[in-house]
This record gives structure tokens, sequence and C-alpha cells, in this order.
């Protein structure tokens, strides 16, 4: 009896446990932007900080030392800037919601976190941060 009761308490074995996952990330990204819904900041750039960590399968056959098979966080960089590259933005929540949609559209991403700061809006900085993921089906 005394041994099916530490049995039952025992913790389960950390493979079980375990989630395996990727994780790709670019923190800290400064660049100008222009963002905002106020006259002062139409026409003009704001510093604004990124921050996007990228779960993703893993991969099941290796990589072979080869980027072109990776999840690359260039691929997190050159989005940003291409997305920003199209022009005025009105809301943080948008521009937050286009970087993740752009980090979900790679097959092996599960779920992203992204993080965006204005940096030149009050002292210190202000902004948003979300986490989405792929529904699972």
């Amino acid at each position: 009896m005394a041994e099916q009761r530490l049995y039952q308490s025992a913790p389960k074995s950390a493979a079980r446990e375990a989630k395996v996952v990727d994780r790709v990330f670019m923190h800290d990204l400064v660049l100008d932007v222009e963002i905002g819904v106020y006259t002062h900041e139409k026409g003009v750039t704001q510093r604004v900080r990124f921050s996007v960590d990228v779960d993703l399968i893993p991969a099941v056959h290796a990589l072979n030392d080869d980027i072109r098979q990776a999840f690359d966080y260039d691929t997190i960089i050159k989005g940003i800037k291409t997305i920003i590259a199209r022009g005025h933005i009105n809301l943080v929540e948008t521009l937050a919601e286009e970087v993740a949609m752009l980090c979900l559209a790679h097959p092996r991403a599960q779920s992203v976190r992204v993080m965006i700061e204005k940096l030149d809006k009050e002292p210190g900085a202000v902004g948003i941060e979300i986490v989405r993921g792929k529904a699972r089906v």
C-alpha cells in the first residue's frame, strides 16, 4: 500500500512532461517608424523597439547546416522592415498583428510573441505585447 502511494505521488518523468520546442528570437531591434494616430505623429518618424519570439516545431530531420532550411531571425528583421516601408501605420496593435502574421506564415511556426515599444512617446517606453498561435487541427 505504501509503495502504491509513493508511485502515485512521484513526479512524472521529465521526458513525458518536457515540451520540445525550438525558439527563434530577435530582441531590441530599434527602427524609425511612421506610426501614430495623432496629427503631430503624421509625417514624422518615432523610434520603435521590436522584440519577437517564435516557437517552432522542431526540425524532424537535420537542417544539414543549411540556412535555407531554417526559420531565420533575418526573416523577422526583413519582414518588419518591409511592413514599415509601406508607409504610415496608425496603431501599434496593427503593426504587432502584421508582424505576428508574418511569423506564423512559416510552416514550422506554432506561436509568436511580439512586443513593440514606442520609445519617444513618454519617458520610458509605451507599447503592446501580443501572443498569437496557429489553430490546432
